[in-house]
């Protein structure tokens, strides 16, 4: 199959089935000095690509740190621990470190990249869809802290970001979906060309059709560079790729980050009530909001999820957005759908707490 790649200021993303044969090749145009290769692996890549990898590295002396990936393990205690092995291990600026794992991989990776000697080379190879066209993109990094979800943080760029579809074939149904949760809302808030295609193509998407997986994956992160590369540290336009996010953060805090309710699906409930709210408000219109709907029921996209979008549940969840790290006042800052393809400007929508419930006991 058809290897895709996508160049961006400072590094590239290559997007294609059985692509990690290619990471040798690049490794070595990137990081000639390099020596040593720390591999952060999460614990349930199937092995057959673990091994791929490692002969794909044999030039290199390889160590590799296992990590059972949770949120919960996402915090400054483990990026302490990796960063003394490495620093044991002698590991210096012209070294590479390999996160290889979803998106909580790749986030806490990339930060500790970001702080060990002030820079190491860092290269993403994503092994879920979420993180294949959403956390890979962009160069946010982050852990968590008691407070909140990725509130401690940097942004750094990886050197590479490796796309192999062919490891999707080992996810779940749900975590295809969790993943197309963003392709979706990528569509809804940049090209309504694209959201026609996954209107027609979703269906195959979720069976895994690989033409359409790797035209959506590269369409995806085209996408999220658009606004990334200008605005990269989020100053403003950036915040367009918040949309849903301010109200699926707010439902994942709610349930503790726990796994019966993951990153895509609250995502795919917040884009869902901010389409909602932005009908309510006249900023869009009710055939927008149809179009949306009718994607979501013939997919069946919030299949057992409806219990998270009751009036009680929303209003129970939406006192968590005031540790938004977004806010940058007392009032909550939403994005909201214009159209298919525009959303508000960032700023534009700005409301207290006790305005959203108001609204929120409108609209359910």
């Amino acid at each position: 199959m058809k290897i895709n790649s996508i160049k961006t200021k400072n590094y590239s993303v290559v997007i294609g089935k059985n692509s990690l044969s290619l990471l040798s090749k690049k490794l070595k145009k990137l990081c000639p000095k390099t020596k040593n290769v720390a591999l952060i692996v999460d614990k349930k890549i199937p092995k057959k690509f673990l091994v791929k990898l490692k002969k794909n590295l044999k030039k290199y002396k390889v160590f590799t740190i296992y990590v059972s990936s949770s949120e919960k393990i996402k915090n400054l205690n483990q990026v302490n621990s990796i960063i003394n092995r490495l620093l044991s291990l002698n590991f210096n600026r012209s070294d590479v470190v390999i996160g290889f794992g979803g998106g909580i991989i790749g986030d806490m990776t990339g930060f500790l990249c970001s702080i060990y000697k002030r820079g190491i080379n860092f290269i993403n190879i994503p092994s879920t869809l979420l993180a294949q066209v959403d956390s890979c993109i962009g160069g946010k990094t982050g852990v968590n802290s008691n407070y909140g979800k990725n509130l401690i943080g940097s942004f750094y760029n990886p050197r590479l970001v490796v796309t192999d579809i062919e490891l999707l074939n080992s996810l779940s149904k749900r975590e295809i979906i969790c993943g197309y949760a963003e392709i979706l809302k990528h569509s809804l808030i940049r090209d309504k060309i694209f959201f026609s295609f996954l209107q027609k193509n979703t269906g195959k998407f979720l069976s895994l059709h690989n033409k359409t997986l790797l035209k959506c994956i590269k369409r995806s992160c085209e996408i999220k560079l658009a606004f990334t590369e200008k605005d990269f540290k989020e100053k403003g336009l950036r915040m367009i790729l918040n949309f849903g996010h301010t109200f699926a953060h707010a439902l994942e805090a709610k349930n503790k980050y726990s796994n019966k309710l993951n990153h895509g699906e609250a995502v795919l409930i917040g884009m869902m009530i901010a389409t909602k709210l932005s009908s309510f408000l006249k900023i869009c219109s009710f055939e927008t909001q149809n179009k949306l709907e009718r994607i979501y029921k013939r997919n069946l996209l919030l299949k057992n999820l409806t219990k998270y979008m009751t009036r009680k549940v929303i209003l129970n969840s939406i006192k968590y957005m005031k540790n938004d790290k977004k806010k940058d006042d007392e009032k909550i800052n939403l994005i909201l759908l214009k159209k298919i393809g525009m959303t508000t400007t960032p700023g534009k929508c700005k409301y207290s707490l006790r305005q959203l419930e108001k609204m929120i006991k409108n609209l359910y």
